[in-house]
């Protein structure tokens, strides 16, 4: 049995090992790297920008040349916080207004385990398994210029493609089925990198004071998703009483219509 890569402590006990990062990172973004220092947690004094953010596994190669960030994403799905942060990484570097030359390649590899719950810039609804976010320079003939290779790739196993590689496949079928099929998981054990972290997660290995840990994670996680539903709904409540519309009351909070009748009629018999 798997524990739940959606479980923070979990997700950090498999992905901080050496061996997984390494293998991971070459899977997904197809660099082979050997990796220095593993650190969690981390965050940059003084902070960087406006807001004091926090990196949930962040390793730099032996040679400095490049810095990978992996960020577990479960409730939060603003997509301009994590290019705010891919941005700051950069910025870091830069350490004062003399110099601005970067010199590490900035890599950030975001996990997604819920389904996508925002639109893109033409208000379709976004079902992707992999998405690479790149730094693009072109010529006016449209040809390509490599200047700047800082990337951003966000993984969601829910809205599967059969067209993504297998190596990357391996990876998503791991983190989805630790979380909706932990008994019997059906993975690739064949990839050296997942038989690692399977080994890792196993739910019979983990220490006491890492089941601890991890379970005390998880009721925190359901308490601070029940605080964030119920601050949707005031939301919701408040647009109500505005007599907004329910498609623009849908795409403010998520909330489904049928959410949205019941408030509606809470509402009503106030």
């Amino acid at each position: 049995m798997l524990g739940s890569l959606d479980n923070e402590v979990i997700f950090k006990k498999a992905f901080t090992d050496k061996i997984v990062f390494e293998h991971f990172v070459k899977d997904v973004l197809g660099l082979d790297i050997e990796i220095g220092k593993i650190e969690t947690e981390k965050k940059f004094s003084p902070p960087i920008g406006y807001v004091d953010f926090e990196i949930d596994v962040f390793a730099e190669t032996v040679d400095k040349r490049v810095a990978v960030e992996l960020q577990r994403a479960q409730y939060d799905y603003n997509f301009d916080r994590f290019m705010h942060y891919l941005h700051m990484l950069i910025a870091e570097q830069q350490k004062s207004a003399k110099k601005y030359k970067v010199t590490q390649t900035v890599y950030m590899i975001v996990v997604m385990t819920l389904p996508y719950k925002f639109n893109d810039l033409t208000g379709e609804a976004v079902q992707e398994e992999v998405i690479i976010t790149k730094f693009s320079s072109k010529n006016l003939q449209g040809k390509e210029i490599d200047i700047y290779a800082h990337q951003m790739t966000t993984l969601n196993p829910n809205h599967p493609h059969p067209d993504t590689p297998q190596r990357v496949r391996d990876w998503l079928d791991l983190i989805y089925q630790s979380i909706h099929s932990p008994e019997r998981p059906s993975i690739n054990l064949q990839n050296l990198g997942i038989k690692r972290a399977a080994d890792l997660i196993d739910y019979e290995k983990l220490t006491p004071k890492e089941l601890a840990d991890a379970k005390n994670k998880e009721q925190g996680e359901v308490v601070k998703s029940i605080y964030k539903l119920e601050a949707t709904r005031d939301v919701a409540r408040k647009l109500l009483d505005l007599a907004v519309s329910m498609d623009i009351i849908i795409q403010s909070t998520g909330l489904t219509i049928d959410q949205i009748e019941k408030l509606k009629e809470e509402y009503i018999s106030r």
